[in-house]
């Protein structure tokens, strides 16, 4: 307690060199925090939007099916076996059928996935009922996103050409009207991709019965996959995600090193300071009979409260910006809607007690070793060397 005390009163009595250090310190603490924070609360909001949007509680795909080779898509669909269909018929699981066609509109054409959904779902945040048309509408109901529509230039309302392939290789086309389009943050559901009646397109393309992959309901118990399925759970399709997510975190935690470096820099250099100005005073500590290892222990020890008073102080001004910014979040530029992410127009940060914790800590032991390092010297010095001023 000597020691802790004799560290805190000549801590405090460094006056504004260590309130500087402190102010500097409890800068770093709270913006790798924040920043930390932004990038748990992506990786969250990503995941929370493709799981409703798309994902639900996993998927069953055809064996064949490959969502990033489009020329192996005309052979993946089949018929749904027994343990699935169950899965349908209790309502824990809808079936996608997924064919590649074309639009025409405008005078050009565009290739699109023509995705088959059952207009009266609710597994996944899709609004298919805009899908649900009278018996004696003869032109086909489509579904679109935002950024397709935007990028073919359609409204609702509009009407168009879709063109298929069937299952034995013939061409066909219909005239279909964009009957909504829909905004939504998941863009695999919307770029490229068109929304119609499962039963219409199964009857189109002659593959009744059939489907491309299946979504189980979230909380629904997953059938054994039959053979020529394979179950994909939402960890398994998120994973790719969580890749991207993780290699961001590495790129950001350079700027966390920088951050760290400018703050034991300071550290560092006022711990240098202390030990060239006050060599008398660990003169006169050791002839009272402190050994040069408590002596260095006092100077770690003023050091490291560096870092408890930087916890401390950041608690006082962080706590509050944190809190602001997880309630309110950050407006999104428009250019992170072409990067892929899930995430809309704001983005809202997540703190864990784990994040903060494990921040503090880590600043704490690398403060308390940098702190360290200059004292090393003490263990060399003679009392008799001190008192004049001196280093042996």
């Amino acid at each position: 307690m000597t020691v802790l005390r004799l560290a805190w009163r000549n801590l405090i009595g460094a006056g504004i060199r260590t309130w500087l250090n402190v102010l500097v310190l409890s800068l770093s603490f709270v913006v790798i925090v924040w920043m930390q924070g932004f990038l748990e609360g992506m990786n969250r909001q990503v995941q929370d939007a493709m799981i409703a949007t798309e994902y639900a509680g996993g998927q069953y795909w055809h064996e064949k099916y490959d969502p990033y080779d489009p020329f192996t898509l005309s052979d993946a669909h089949g018929e749904l076996p027994p343990a699935i269909a169950e899965l349908v018929r209790a309502g824990n699981a809808m079936p996608v059928l997924v064919v590649q066609g074309s639009i025409y509109s405008g005078g050009s054409m565009r290739p699109v996935m023509l995705r088959g959904i059952d207009p009266r779902q609710d597994i996944v945040n899709l609004p298919s009922a805009f899908l649900v048309q009278d018996s004696g509408a003869e032109e086909l109901p489509l579904l679109i996103g935002s950024r397709m529509a935007k990028s073919a230039g359609l409204r609702q309302d509009d009407i168009i050409t879709v063109q298929w392939r069937d299952a034995h290789g013939t061409f066909d086309a219909r005239e279909a009207r964009v009957v909504k389009v829909i905004s939504t943050t998941v863009q695999s559901v919307d770029i490229g991709q068109v929304w119609l009646p499962l039963d219409r397109l199964r009857a189109m393309t002659d593959m009744a019965g059939q489907a491309t992959l299946v979504t189980l309901r979230r909380g629904a118990r997953p059938a054994v996959a039959p053979a020529g399925w394979t179950f994909h759970t939402p960890n398994d399709l998120l994973s790719d995600l969580r890749a991207m997510v993780k290699a961001k975190s590495g790129g950001t935690s350079i700027f966390y090193l920088i951050l760290l470096f400018l703050a034991m820099l300071a550290i560092f250099d006022t711990q240098i300071l202390s030990l060239f100005r006050r060599r008398k005073e660990m003169g006169t500590l050791m002839a009272l009979g402190m050994t040069r290892g408590r002596v260095i222990e006092l100077f770690t020890l003023e050091g490291g409260l560096h870092g408890v008073l930087a916890a401390l102080v950041g608690a006082v001004y962080g706590i509050p910006f944190l809190a602001y910014t997880a309630r309110t979040g950050i407006g999104m530029p428009k250019m992170m809607d072409s990067m892929g992410f899930a995430i809309g127009e704001r983005l809202y940060s997540t703190y864990t007690p784990g994040l903060v914790l494990g921040t503090t800590v880590l600043v704490l032991i690398v403060t308390t070793i940098v702190s360290f390092l200059p004292t090393r010297r003490i263990a060399k010095l003679k009392p008799t060397d001190a008192l004049r001023g001196r280093w042996t």
